[in-house]
C-alpha cells in the first residue's frame, strides 16, 4: 500500500513508508509533516491515550524462576514480538484521509525493541546486572498485542531471582493477576522455583509454566506463550469510577526529576496536576507526570484502573517511594493495599575507606548510591583502627556484594568491608537499662553494644526457614552440613524418584557467609538453595572478644552461640599470628569469653643470639647473657605497645570461615 498522490498526507523529511518494518508507525514520537516538519524530540513527543484500553483488554503478569531459568531471556523475546500502540496512533495519523488497517495484510511491524542479536537483559539497565547475568530490581514494560482482532494492553514485570530480594518479588505479584513460571529445561525444579510457585498459589494468581532454555534465543513459541497470558490470565479487577488507589512496587532516582515511582492502579485514574497523598508517609505531592514503560519512558495523558506505569511528583528521596505503599488523592482517603512492611536489613557490615583522606567522596558516594536503594540502611561508624565509616545493613549476601560493585564501578571506589553479621536482640531486665532505652527490647546491629549478660534476660538471634533441593545421593552429606550449622529439620519430600526437598529451620548467621558456597561444593554443584524469614528464637549467644597482649581489639569483637565460640575463637588467633608482625618480644593473641581465656596463640619475639660470642668457658657466663636477656624482654613486654597494622585488620575482617 503507497501513500503517492495522497495530498492530505504529506510526509516529513526522512520518513518511510508506513508499512516498511522501520516506518513510523514503530515510533509513536513521529507526526506528519501536516503537523510538524520535524520529528519529535524526547522532550515533546506526543502523550499516548490510554483511554482505547478497557480493564477487559489488560493483562497484567509476572515473570518468575529460579536464578538464571531465562526469566529476561524470555522477556526479550515477547518485547521484540509485541508492538507499540500503532493501531490507534494510526487511526489518529489517518483521520479523514480514508486509508485502511494494515495489520491484516500481513504486514510485520517492529516490536517494542528491534529483534538483533544484541538483545539481551534489554530490562536489566544496570551493569553488574548485565556482568553476573542477574536481575537485581524489578523492571516492567508495557506491551501492545492484537489476538483475534482485538487490542491488548500486557503489563510484564521483570522480577529479581535471588532469594534476597523475594520482598521485592512479593510486591511485584501483587500487582499482577498471573506468573509465567518459568523452569530451565536442563535443570528442572529448583528450590526458588518451589519458593515462588507458592508466593503465586498463595497470592491466588494464575500460573503458566513455561519450559525454557530449548529454543527460548530464537523465540520459538513465544507466540503461543503471549495467546496463554491472554487466554488464561484474567483481566484486572478494579473499576475507573473508584477512588484513586494506587500501588508502589519499584522506585529509582532520576538527579533531575526526583524519584520516579512505578505504580500498578487499583481503582480511578491519575494525571498531571492531581494532589495525592502516600499512606505511609502521610506526604502530600503534586503529579508533574505520568506514563507508561515501552520499555522507556512514554508519558501519557492519564492511567486508568488495572493499568502499569510510572508517576513523578516531586519526591526527593527514595524512601518517600516506598515498595509497597498505597497512594491516593488528597481528600479521597482510601483503606491501604495490604501487605506493606519496610525493607528489613538482615546483613550488616562495617564499610571504610581505604585512605581517610577518601572520606568525604565515599560519603558523597553512599549518598548517591543509596538514593537508588533505599532497602540499605546507613549509620556513621568509627574504628580505632580503620578510622571513620559506617555500619550498613543489606538484605542479604549478594545484595551487599552488589552494592559493593556498584561503588567500585559507578563511583570508583574501593572500600574495606568487614565480615557481615546479622542483628540480634535482646529482652533487657535492668531497669536502668530500659530507662535509658525506652524500651524493654533492643535490637544488636554492632558487638561493641552487646550488652552483659547480667542485664539481659534472654538473647535472640534470627532464623530463617530454608529449602533445598537437591539429587537423593547427596542427601547425606547435606544432612551433615545442616546439623553442623545447628539447622532442625522441618521436612523431606521426595519430588521424583531422583531428587528431593529437604526444609531446615537454619539460624541466620550460620548461613550468611559461606552456606551456600559449602552446599555448592558438597552437592557438585547440583544443589539449590532458597529461605524466607522465620522470626527470632532463644540463643544461648556470647560476645567474644580478640585481645592482643591484653588489650581488647574493638574491631574483632563479635556475638557467637556459645558451642561456635572455641573454634571461631581458634581460628581468629591463628589468623592474627599470621598477619601481625614479629616485635622484639613475645606477644599474646587471645580468644576471651569475659574473663574467661578460650583460645591462645603466641607470637614469638624476635631473639639475639647473645651468647655467640662466648666460645666455650665457664657455662655461667652463658646463664648470665640468657638471664640478663630475658629481664629486658620482660620490661618490653610491659612497656611496649602493639600497633596491629591496617592491613592486618583488612586480611582478617574480610576473610571468613574456611570449610
Amino acid at each position: 500500500m503507497a501513500l503517492a498522490g495522497r495530498a492530505a498526507l504529506r510526509w516529513g523529511a526522512r520518513l518511510p513508508s508506513p508499512c516498511s518494518a522501520a516506518g513510523p508507525l514503530c515510533r509513536p514520537g513521529w507526526l506528519p509533516a501536516a503537523r510538524s516538519e520535524r520529528p519529535y524530540s524526547s522532550r515533546d513527543k506526543e502523550k499516548l491515550d490510554m483511554s482505547t484500553y478497557p480493564v477487559e483488554s489488560i493483562r497484567n503478569f509476572s515473570i518468575i524462576a529460579h536464578v538464571d531459568h531465562g526469566k529476561s531471556t524470555l522477556a526479550d523475546r515477547l518485547l521484540e514480538i509485541t508492538v507499540y500502540d500503532v493501531y490507534c496512533w494510526w487511526l489518529r495519523l489517518t483521520e479523514g484521509v480514508g486509508l485502511s488497517w494494515p495489520g491484516s495484510s500481513g504486514v510485520s511491524f517492529k516490536g517494542a525493541i528491534s529483534k538483533t542479536d544484541h538483545n539481551k537483559q534489554v530490562l536489566d539497565k544496570l551493569q553488574v546486572e548485565r556482568e553476573r547475568g542477574i536481575t537485581v530490581k524489578a523492571q516492567s514494560a508495557s506491551l501492545f498485542y492484537n489476538h483475534e482482532g482485538i487490542n491488548y494492553l500486557l503489563n510484564l514485570i521483570d522480577t529479581p531471582g535471588h532469594v534476597d530480594f523475594s520482598y521485592e518479588v512479593s510486591r511485584s505479584l501483587s500487582a499482577c493477576q498471573g506468573v509465567i513460571l518459568v523452569v530451565d529445561a536442563n535443570e528442572g525444579i529448583q528450590a526458588q522455583t518451589v519458593a515462588n510457585f507458592y508466593l503465586a498459589f498463595e497470592a491466588q494468581l494464575s500460573i503458566i509454566p513455561v519450559i525454557n532454555k530449548i529454543s527460548a534465543k530464537q523465540g520459538t513459541n513465544v507466540e503461543k506463550v503471549l495467546q496463554y497470558v491472554i487466554e488464561k490470565i484474567p483481566p484486572p479487577q478494579c473499576n475507573t469510577a473508584d477512588p484513586l488507589k494506587a500501588l508502589v512496587f519499584d522506585s529509582t532516582f532520576d538527579h533531575y526529576r526526583g524519584v520516579i515511582a512505578n505504580i500498578a492502579l487499583f481503582g480511578g485514574e491519575i494525571a498531571k496536576g492531581q494532589k495525592i497523598v502516600s499512606a505511609h508517609t502521610k506526604k502530600r505531592y503534586e503529579v508533574n507526570e505520568v506514563g507508561i514503560l515501552t520499555p522507556n519512558e512514554q508519558p501519557t495523558h492519564k492511567l486508568y484502573a488495572g493499568q502499569v506505569g510510572y508517576l513523578i511528583a516531586g519526591m526527593k528521596e527514595v524512601t518517600e517511594a516506598q515498595i509497597g505503599d498505597t497512594l491516593f488523592l488528597y481528600k479521597q482517603p482510601v483503606e491501604p493495599l495490604p501487605g506493606f512492611k519496610s525493607a528489613k536489613p538482615m546483613v550488616f557490615a562495617g564499610m571504610y575507606p581505604i585512605d581517610q583522606t577518601e572520606y568525604n567522596n565515599l560519603k558523597s558516594a553512599l549518598e548517591r548510591l543509596t538514593l537508588n536503594d533505599s532497602s540499605v540502611t546507613v549509620h556513621r561508624d568509627s574504628s580505632l583502627a580503620l578510622g571513620a565509616g559506617w555500619r550498613l545493613g543489606f538484605l542479604g549476601l549478594l545484595h551487599m556484594e552488589v552494592f559493593n560493585q556498584r561503588l567500585e564501578q559507578e563511583y570508583n571506589m574501593s572500600v574495606i568491608l568487614t565480615a557481615p553479621t546479622v542483628p540480634y536482640k535482646a529482652v533487657l531486665s535492668s531497669a536502668k537499662l530500659k530507662k535509658e532505652y525506652g524500651k524493654d527490647e533492643i535490637t544488636i546491629i554492632n558487638p561493641a553494644q552487646f550488652p552483659d549478660k547480667l542485664s539481659v534476660s534472654e538473647y535472640l538471634e534470627p532464623t530463617v526457614l530454608g529449602t533445598i533441593v537437591t539429587p537423593h545421593e547427596y542427601i547425606g552429606k547435606i544432612i551433615t552440613l545442616c546439623q553442623d550449622r545447628r539447622a532442625v529439620q522441618k521436612d523431606m519430600l521426595y519430588i521424583d524418584e531422583n531428587r528431593v526437598m529437604l526444609k531446615y529451620l537454619f539460624p541466620l548467621n550460620e548461613i550468611v557467609v559461606d552456606f551456600y558456597d559449602a552446599l555448592k561444593s558438597l552437592s557438585s554443584g547440583y544443589a539449590s538453595f532458597d529461605y524466607e524469614d522465620a522470626g527470632y528464637q532463644s540463643a544461648d549467644l556470647i560476645k567474644m572478644d580478640i585481645l592482643v597482649n591484653g588489650n581488647p581489639v574493638e574491631e574483632l569483637a563479635t556475638i557467637i552461640h556459645r558451642d561456635k565460640a572455641y573454634a571461631a575463637g581458634k581460628l581468629l588467633c591463628e589468623r592474627l599470628k599470621e598477619t601481625i608482625p614479629r616485635q622484639l618480644f613475645e606477644i599474646a593473641i587471645q580468644a576471651a569469653i569475659g574473663k574467661k581465656i578460650i583460645a591462645r596463640e603466641t607470637l614469638k619475639a624476635y631473639r639475639k643470639n647473645v651468647v655467640a660470642k662466648c666460645y666455650g668457658g665457664d657455662i655461667t657466663r652463658r646463664m648470665k647473657l640468657l638471664k640478663r636477656q630475658a629481664e629486658g624482654k620482660r620490661l618490653m613486654r610491659k612497656i611496649g605497645n602493639v600497633e596491629v597494622p591496617r592491613d592486618a585488620f583488612i586480611r582478617v575482617l574480610k576473610r571468613e570461615t574456611d570449610k
